[in-house]
């Protein structure tokens, strides 16, 4: 039958957070969750990971990948940094490559530096060009976003080397497909891992034109590869699935960092909804399928500081649980939670 708590358990399974899965299996969800991120403020370098969804480490399987260059970084989400899978360059190319009209001179003067010397790192082009690195990193960086050049972080150390993206990945084509055929793309892959979704969630998670995503999806359901749900839409596939299967929705919480997939997927309403006037969301509450609530407080390095906790009323009776899962990612000791819902009692 499809209605939401069909579809929220399905979401689940498809998620593999109740049902964590091996490396073999591995590979196809990080390619649907693509661009993958390290969890929300973790140290410089570190690897993308899926957090709660694995039997194995992750985080160590996927510095292997990317030291052998398997896993390729780039900026995919406007001005994110994510890592994807080598083989699927040309379709992230054509989601968020920005054409460069005119260079500027120092774009220009690290171009012919790259052309000529090869892979360079920033401080190699400082003492050449003389410029400030708070200037040359923006200027990498729109070169960067056009697939000009490629950020070579395959080890996680602080010098990575800059160099030709046709050189480095010759066998790529990154004007095969436009920002609507990748678009096609990744919405089935997307609407495969998130089961229901909208042009919002699209926009949300991979920051393309918003009339790109309307043109995609008019499309896909023109092809009847999806169908509209109320107001929102799901793969004519999944509209099958749930019409004869029911799911078990198991009791769960998991305490999701700020660049999971999900929450990108829902960034847009999360951030409105539980922002605060004095502290930073830390960390948003997923309660068996739902977002529900969110861990409030200050960042910084190390344990967190944990102000405040806040949840939808109808989960204020799930107080102890939440405290225990929110204690699973978060140090008690280091980061002990000062408030819930506003209030000291019992901490």
């Amino acid at each position: 039958m499809i209605n939401n708590s069909n579809i929220t358990a399905l979401r689940l399974k498809r998620q593999h957070l109740i049902d964590q899965i091996s490396e073999q299996e591995y590979n196809q969800l990080y390619k649907d969750c693509s661009p993958v991120q390290s969890v929300y403020w973790s140290g410089f370098g570190e690897p993308p990971v899926l957090s709660f969804r694995t039997t194995f480490d992750d985080k160590e399987y996927n510095r292997k990948r990317q030291f052998n260059r398997s896993l390729v970084k780039g900026r995919f989400q406007g001005s994110n940094l994510g890592w994807i899978e080598q083989e699927d360059f040309e379709v992230f190319a054509g989601l968020a490559r920005s054409s460069i009209k005119s260079y500027t001179p120092l774009q220009q003067e690290i171009l012919d530096l790259i052309k000529l010397n090869g892979p360079m790192n920033i401080q190699q082009i400082k003492e050449i060009t003389g410029q400030l690195v708070k200037k040359i990193t923006p200027a990498l960086h729109k070169l960067q976003k056009a697939f000009l050049i490629y950020e070579d972080q395959y080890n996680g150390e602080w010098d990575r080397a800059w160099g030709l993206f046709n050189e480095m990945f010759p066998e790529v084509n990154i004007n095969k497909f436009t920002q609507l055929d990748s678009l096609k793309v990744l919405i089935k892959r997307f609407a495969h891992r998130n089961v229901l979704f909208n042009a919002a969630m699209i926009k949300s998670f991979y920051r393309a034109k918003v009339r790109n995503i309307q043109d995609a999806i008019r499309l896909l359901v023109e092809d009847k590869v999806v169908v509209e749900y109320e107001d929102m839409f799901l793969l004519k596939s999944d509209s099958k699935l749930l019409s004869s299967h029911t799911f078990d929705l198991k009791p769960s919480i998991f305490i999701m960092h700020r660049n999971d997939f999900l929450v990108k997927s829902n960034e847009y309403w999360l951030k409105e909804k539980y922002q605060h006037e004095l502290y930073d969301i830390l960390q948003y509450i997923f309660i068996d399928g739902e977002f529900g609530g969110a861990v409030l407080g200050k960042f910084k390095y190390g344990p967190y500081i944990i102000e405040d906790v806040k949840v939808d009323n109808c989960y204020i009776s799930r107080k102890d649980e939440i405290i225990e899962a929110i204690y699973a990612v978060n140090d008690r000791a280091k980061s002990p939670i000062k408030r819930f819902l506003g209030s000291c009692d019992g901490f």
